[in-house]
């Protein structure tokens, strides 16, 4: 099967600090149920998963500083 059949995007969500964590997933919620796999409940506490945006993996330049 193609990977191109089951598209995967890049997200950013907002942290309550400010910054913004990276997640890749077929939807927000799919990148935020990633997340979940990798990170503590701490650190999925921090992330407003209402507050995202998709972006462009050729994008990811522009936001690299304002990681957390």
């Amino acid at each position: 099967m193609s990977s191109f059949s089951n598209p995967h995007f890049m997200y950013l969500f907002e942290l309550r600090n400010g910054k913004q964590k990276l997640a890749y997933g077929k939807s927000p919620e799919d990148a935020l149920r990633i997340l979940s796999v990798r990170l503590s409940e701490q650190e999925m506490a921090e992330i407003i998963t209402d507050r995202y945006q998709r972006i462009r993996q050729r994008d990811l330049q522009r936001y690299v500083s304002n990681l957390g």
